[in-house]
């Protein structure tokens, strides 16, 4: 490697995370003149999560009920009925987008708030309340992390759905004829399994999510 470039990104390095630590220590100061604190924050990026979840199932349920009609195709136009799947799937491939990016900003604020939360224990002199908050902390991150898995496996089953649907939209695409829609019926219905796993994990995330919130109101 080039000792100058190395050099270079050394100095680079520290520079860019003192930048983005003081984006994120701006960003909360901001917030907090309109009276929201962190915990405000995740709960209102939470319910964003939901909300960016339950408009991502019905647009998958709207993709797989394109693509059954398509593999009952009897007659009209193909072309314009094939067009209609890839908008439907090119919405699904946004919408994942969404919760992906929500997920995201909930793992950040989360991380940043329970690191607040862990040092200002430290500042309580009452043993009491020292031993009170620590118990809430305890019990915020135990619904947390339930509620990350839930999100990222719901996540993860939505890109594996989406790749799937690309490989059809992408088949159709190159062979968009009565014979290649009859061969993709099979198909279909491994799809239909695999989108109806994957709303019964949505359903899941969705369910943690507003267990989440309740938590963070009481």
């Amino acid at each position: 490697m080039n000792t100058k470039h190395h050099s270079i990104k050394l100095i680079l390095i520290p520079i860019f995370l003192v930048f983005i630590s003081g984006c994120s220590t701006m960003y909360y100061k901001t917030w907090e003149t309109f009276g929201k604190e962190k915990r405000d924050l995740l709960r209102d990026n939470v319910e964003d999560v939901r909300d960016e979840n339950i408009e991502a199932k019905e647009e998958f349920k709207d993709a797989l009920t394109r693509l059954k009609e398509l593999s009952g195709f009897e007659g009209g136009n193909l072309e314009k009925t094939y067009n209609k799947l890839k908008d439907d799937y090119e919405n699904c491939k946004e919408q994942a987008n969404e919760v992906g990016e929500r997920i995201n900003k909930v793992e950040d604020i989360a991380e940043d708030l329970f690191l607040e939360w862990q040092a200002e224990i430290q500042l309580i002199s009452n043993s009491a309340m020292k031993k009170d908050s620590s118990k809430k902390l305890r019990l915020t991150k135990k619904k947390y992390n339930s509620l990350q898995r839930s999100m990222n496996d719901s996540k993860k089953r939505m890109d594996a759905v989406l790749v799937r649907f690309n490989d059809n939209v992408l088949y159709l695409k190159h062979n968009l004829n009565a014979q290649a829609i009859g061969g993709l019926k099979s198909e279909i219905v491994s799809i239909e399994t695999d989108v109806n796993k994957l709303i019964s994990k949505m359903q899941n995330s969705i369910q943690k999510a507003d267990e989440f919130i309740n938590t963070l109101s009481e």
